[in-house]
């Protein structure tokens, strides 16, 4: 009966979880909505006109295109920055040393602008694929690399104390010594680091490819077609919303099963 509750209290924590979510999503609608109204179609089109127009660009094919161009480039290079960054984080939290020498390094890579990432890699990679997705690596690894270092750091004592006392394995001393709680870390990055990912991919695109949602969104900008452009703006948000309550949402809250039910 206890074990029913448990269930129970925990599916209505989701439910009610998802519709704050709705709830916010609807308002921000209305302020949309509202400011169409206020300024125009032509400055600001509301959610309505660009929906519609968002329709018509995936029922004639042309957005898909663009969508998977830009979500490969944007996923590679966080792919990459996420893997190297909670490794080598955890690594270097792990040695006081490390920690000391990485943490100014972070500090540097963290203040640099991506778009001055954006013209060296210009120099460096041209105007293919690699500048994009380079971009979006350099400005997403010195998150997740912070987020990894400080979880790692402050791991406590007595925790590894327990492990080496009941002499459990490597693999359980990491999945559920360590990852437990540089899970907690490593999670909010990775959210942040999935946000940052896309809004350089698209900057990346808008100077330095003819192709992907940057590059339409340049010519949806010279033709002067906002709802166009906003159209491009809310398909990337919601392939955003996707990738995180679809992916990192569910694997958040299977790895962090140990937390008891807010």
């Amino acid at each position: 009966m206890r074990h029913i509750r448990a269930m129970l209290a925990a599916t209505l924590s989701y439910l009610w979880s998802g519709f704050g979510a709705i709830a916010s999503l609807l308002l921000f609608c209305a302020l949309w909505e509202w400011g169409g109204q206020v300024y125009g179609d032509l400055i600001l089109p509301g959610p309505m006109a660009t929906f519609a127009q968002l329709g018509d660009m995936l029922s004639s094919g042309l957005a898909q295109p663009q969508l998977q161009i830009s979500a490969r480039r944007a996923l590679s290079g966080l792919g990459g920055a996420l893997l190297a960054g909670s490794v080598f984080g955890i690594l270097a939290g792990r040695s006081l040393t490390a920690a000391i020498v990485s943490r100014p390094l972070v500090t540097l890579l963290l203040g640099m602008p991506p778009i001055a990432w954006l013209v060296l890699a210009m120099l460096w990679f041209g105007m293919g694929d690699a500048t994009p997705v380079f971009t979006v690596f350099i400005a997403c690894f010195p998150v997740v690399f912070a987020a990894g270092m400080q979880g790692a750091r402050t791991l406590e004592n007595q925790l590894r104390d327990v492990a080496r006392v009941y002499r459990l394995s490597w693999r359980m001393t990491l999945t559920d010594v360590y990852l437990p709680h540089v899970a907690s870390y490593l999670f909010p990055a990775w959210i942040t680091a999935l946000g940052t990912s896309w809004k350089v991919v698209v900057m990346a695109e808008l100077l330095t490819t003819a192709d992907g949602v940057g590059a339409a969104l340049a010519v949806s900008r010279a033709q002067l077609d906002t709802s166009t452009s906003m159209a491009w703006i809310v398909s990337v948000l919601g392939l955003l919303l996707a990738v995180e309550y679809l992916f990192l949402e569910p694997l958040k809250r299977k790895v962090e099963r140990w937390r008891p039910p807010a």
